[in-house]
């Protein structure tokens, strides 16, 4: 007894065409899933700078006064301007 098969199959470049377009989908979830980690670990590390900002600010502050303006090119210290 022969047994027919009579299952359909898509070319073989066709499909070298769905596999590498297959390939290029899974990588660039892979890729976009790095991006979102990198993305989350700068916002944290954004967070943690303003922290440090304001606790250095604050000692800033205490030893130049409220209205110090500090140059952040030069250092230099001069005195907040009212308006008005």
């Amino acid at each position: 007894m022969e047994i027919v098969s009579d299952k359909k199959k898509v070319t073989a470049e066709e499909l070298s065409m769905l596999q590498a377009m297959n390939t290029t989908f899974i990588n660039s979830k892979m890729a976009l899933g790095d991006l979102e980690l990198k993305k989350q670990s700068l916002l944290k590390e954004i967070d943690d700078l303003k922290v440090d900002f304001a606790k250095n600010e604050q000692a800033l502050i205490g030893k130049y006064g409220m209205n110090s303006v500090i140059n952040i090119q030069t250092g230099e210290i001069t005195e907040k301007k009212e308006n008005g």
